[in-house]
């Protein structure tokens, strides 16, 4: 069973693990490198000895043998094991250029290195984890804060199907933490269950300072959230105030 788009949340897959065995493997590409970037293999899934097994689970894997993949700063400079930067691939099954786009194409494939957007880190043994789309990162008090670390807290709370974390602006804190979150239920989840959720699991600055409940998130054809268009919703409402 292979999934991709997006690293699952470890607590699910060990849920799906446990009902139907180890027959996962989860593939990282995007369309510039389709599924060729990383991969994690049933055998990295059912190692449950290794002393890094759990965050070994929370990762996309490994490069595969088609690419190199660095991780760099914003000006391309590598990275060493464990520091965060744009993940950056070079093989030969990474794209020439887009179509009549040779703009895009410098900036995407400068210096000879596919500049994918997405943010993360490589450990000793070369596992790459992902913290997300450089574009959706929120600077809340000069303090940098991912957003999937506070969805995947949201989605431990059994009444909870479906979460989503946004920035919009803040006159003192530069941007402020917004949840969107879909219930199980109407009215069964409350904001205060959900702020002690947070509070037990990550740091308090961290915490969502609104939540927005929702029958369902916006989400492309992929069934990636659309975050663009929740940033928007909340624009909107501050032109209406």
């Amino acid at each position: 069973i292979v999934y991709s788009g997006a690293p699952m949340d470890p607590e699910l897959l060990q849920t799906a693990i446990s009902r139907i065995g180890y027959k996962f493997i989860q593939c990282y590409g995007q369309g510039e490198s389709p599924s060729t970037i990383t991969v994690l293999s049933k055998k990295h899934h059912a190692d449950t000895d290794h002393l890094r097994h759990k965050e070994r689970l929370a990762s996309v894997g490994i490069p595969c043998s088609v690419v190199d993949v660095r991780v760099g700063d914003f000006k391309g400079h590598f990275l060493p094991s464990g520091e965060l930067g744009e993940v950056l691939v070079k093989g030969a099954v990474v794209m020439e250029g887009y179509w009549n786009d040779s703009k895009a194409t410098a900036k995407t494939l400068r210096g000879g290195w596919l500049h994918t957007g997405d943010v993360g880190s490589l450990d000793e043994d070369g596992f790459l984890t992902l913290r997300g789309r450089s574009k959706d990162f929120i600077i809340s008090g000069g303090s940098n804060i991912y957003p999937i670390e506070i969805e995947g807290t949201l989605l431990r709370h059994e009444g909870i199907l479906d979460a989503s974390v946004v920035s919009r602006p803040h006159s003192d804190l530069g941007e402020e933490v917004v949840a969107f979150v879909v219930p199980k239920e109407r009215g069964v989840v409350l904001e205060e269950e959900l702020d002690q959720l947070c509070l037990e699991h990550i740091a308090r600055f961290k915490r969502p300072r609104t939540y927005r409940f929702v029958d369902a998130l916006p989400k492309n054809s992929y069934g990636k959230v659309l975050k663009t268009e929740l940033r928007e919703r909340l624009l909107k409402e501050e032109d209406k105030i």
